[in-house]
């Protein structure tokens, strides 16, 4: 039993003994009212997914129908090549099926598709989908007049603005691959992400508020361009939105100068002006690809995890609608940004698939005042909201009279994505901003599987604080002990899938021997989703934590080997190990151990200059919380460093049980002495 695995998994007995079922004003509409038509969909969909998936795909458009079965897979790597294929031979385009298929055929032109909602509260407009196929349209005839074609890899690096979802669906419209980095990441990280899918065009702003903190992002997006060029990887056209320009002080006006390449740098609204508002799409089929996102990796080097069109759309079409039990007039948001597979599953393609109307939001939850999240709510009368349990347990800081002066009762479903919440934030959750009245959809998924696979549907699950509970349609989980035998009733072990549903990835863009070693080779026959779990005696699920060299700060996953790949290249240090230590807002944060070279002493200055060094080389969520000096590290006599140790000596938790293979047993003593309490 990983050692992780067994010390998330001592959940306080207490959580189990309170069910909350679900309430029955929300069950009389409901589309799975209970949990006995859940279970017979669940079945019909393991059983008959022929049928199932065929119901599904019927709501959509194709322009031809698959020609084989709906779903082939091989899961086992001794039997060959790992691959899922759905819907194949089928034709469709995705933008197609979330815009004009909307407008022309369900008549929604004149609805609100998006209220977007900027940093400031005074910056706002609404985007009805008419208009945003129109922009899409126009955006996809200035890619095509760029020369971006079917199979073209498109960078975007964007924030939460609109155009960020005209870029992507543009993409689709054509048959782009879009790869969308997170608009927070360093010019390293984005540098990198391009070369490894090889983008010839990049997609950025001139700049972004953050609160109160400006950014400039064509400064960065040019060092990124200029770090590709330096490894012979050019990217031909960078396309700029004017965000800022034009609506800013001189003093800010002043910090958003940048370089002008006219042979490579093109502003958005000029490229726009003369584009045509119609764009045929086109047609592609189900198993093109619809986009890459890189993930963190436990090696350090991100991994491109890719989604294709049609498994896709309809999975994260269906999920939408049935786990947050979407109806007409519902107002959806989703705190999210899209350079994450959140935003890109259930910001854009899912509740766009239902013609749904979502607020999207540019800003930060504490800005102008910590009560802007329910400030949007209010104003928007949102019925589902969608966040993280890092912002839930920032929110809980300020106390509930930041809640109470505004109007919550618009809402009907909560919802929490990223890291397993604790029972204590649900609990806020569940009584303070859903004032008893809000079922909890706790949802386990990753980039990797598109969307999601384990939750509660919202009129049909009763609820446990702190369990994902049971599996969506399509998937069957299992759980697995170290031997890789399958565990029944109540257990505790690896969480595997025995077969795909349709938006799982594909393979890793470029490495598909990597994607089969990554997910496939620990357990033949199983998708090993990196995660332990527990089932308890009633069949719920419990994710209990990352069971690989995998860090989940803040609901983002960051690889242990990236922060300290990035702590090494300090001239100072000689070696580095990161692991995580809980943290109240956080989740996790990162505690790192830095032996120095000979000669180098440990400062502040140097803390602070280590700091920097990781917040400029992956984006400021990698910052470390503790840096401690370290004379050395506890290594096994193969000279493997034992995490487990470190993360013990991180939480100052002295029963290390088994240490008989270090090296090195007194290491361990010292380090307890000289353990960091406060932040670095």
């Amino acid at each position: 039993m990983p050692s992780q695995v067994k010390a998330a998994a001592d959940v306080v007995d207490a959580e189990e003994l309170t069910i909350y079922p679900p309430p029955p004003p929300l069950q009389e509409n409901a589309y799975v009212p209970d949990l006995s038509t859940y279970r017979e969909l669940y079945n019909k969909s393991i059983h008959r997914p022929q049928e199932f998936w065929t119901d599904v795909a019927s709501e959509f458009y194709w322009k031809s129908p698959p020609s084989g079965k709906v779903l082939d897979y091989n899961f086992d790597l001794t039997k060959g090549k790992i691959y899922v294929e759905f819907m194949k031979g089928a034709k469709t385009n995705v933008c197609y099926n979330v815009l004009d298929r909307n407008v022309m055929e369900k008549n929604l032109g004149d609805k609100t598709a998006f209220f977007w909602e900027g940093n400031a509260p005074s910056d706002s407009c609404v985007i009805s989908y008419g208009y945003l196929l129109k922009q899409v349209c126009k955006f996809a005839n200035a890619l095509r007049k760029l020369g971006v074609k079917k199979g073209d890899r498109v960078a975007i690096y964007l924030p939460m603005i609109p155009e960020l979802v005209y870029s992507m669906l543009a993409c689709a419209r054509i048959g782009a691959v879009h790869s969308i980095v997170f608009a927070g990441f360093s010019s390293d990280s984005l540098c990198e992400r391009i070369m490894d899918s090889q983008c010839a065009v990049l997609i950025t702003a001139d700049g972004v508020f953050r609160g109160e903190k400006l950014i400039n992002l064509k400064h960065i997006a040019d060092e990124a361009i200029g770090k590709c060029k330096e490894k012979d990887q050019l990217v031909k056209n960078c396309i700029v939105v004017k965000h800022l320009s034009g609506r800013l002080n001189n003093q800010n006006q002043a910090k958003l100068q940048t370089a002008w390449n006219s042979d490579v740098d093109v502003w958005l609204d000029e490229l726009m002006k003369d584009a045509g508002d119609e764009c045929e799409p086109e047609w592609l089929d189900a198993e093109d690809p619809l986009f890459i996102l890189y993930t963190s990796g436990s090696t350090g080097k991100p991994k491109g995890v890719l989604h294709t069109v049609a498994g896709y759309l309809l999975y994260t079409a269906l999920t939408f609608k049935y786990v947050f039990d979407y109806h007409e007039d519902d107002v959806y948001w989703s705190t999210a940004d899209i350079g994450w597979i959140t935003g890109h599953s259930y910001i854009t393609y899912g509740p766009l698939a239902n013609g749904a109307t979502s607020v999207m939001f540019e800003g930060i939850p504490t800005y102008p005042h910590v009560g802007r999240f329910w400030e949007i709510i209010q104003k928007y009368k949102v019925t589902q909201f969608y966040t993280a349990p890092t912002a839930i347990r920032l929110l809980m800081k300020y106390g509930n009279e930041n809640i109470e002066k505004f109007d919550l009762n618009s809402l009907k479903i909560l919802g929490t994505v990223g890291e397993p919440i604790n029972s204590e934030a649900w609990l806020w959750y569940y009584n303070v901003v859903g004032n008893q009245r809000c079922p909890i959809v706790d949802t386990f998924w990753q980039t990797e599987t598109g969307g999601h696979v384990i939750t509660p549907l919202p009129a049909a699950t009763p609820l446990k604080p702190g369990s994902a509970t049971f599996p969506f349609f399509g998937v069957v989980p299992a759980v697995l002990n170290e031997h890789g035998e399958e565990l029944e009733g109540e257990a505790e072990g690896y969480l595997v899938f025995k077969q795909p549903w349709p938006s799982i990835m594909r393979t890793l863009y470029g490495n598909h021997e990597r994607y089969e070693n990554t997910y496939f080779k620990k357990f033949p026959g199983y998708y090993v989703a990196g995660d332990g779990c527990r089932r308890d005696k009633d069949g719920y699920i419990w994710v209990t934590g990352r069971i690989d060299d995998m860090l989940n700060v803040s609901g983002h996953l960051l690889s242990t080997a990236e922060v300290e790949s990035a702590l090494a290249e300090h001239p100072a240090v000689a070696e580095a190990a990161v692991v995580s230590r809980p943290h109240q807002v956080k989740g996790e944060c990162l505690y790192c151990f830095v032996i120095l070279k000979d000669g180098k002493k440990f400062t502040e200055l140097l803390a602070e200059e280590l700091k920097k060094q990781v917040r400029e080389k992956i984006g400021p969520i990698a910052t470390p919380d503790f840096i401690q000096n370290a004379p050395g590290l506890p290594k096994t006599r193969s000279g493997k460093i034992m995490r487990r140790v470190l993360r013990q000596i991180a939480r100052n938790e002295k029963d290390l049980g088994d240490t008989s293979t270090l090296a090195d047993p007194q290491i361990v003593e010292v380090l307890f002495n000289q353990r960091c309490e406060a932040a670095a």
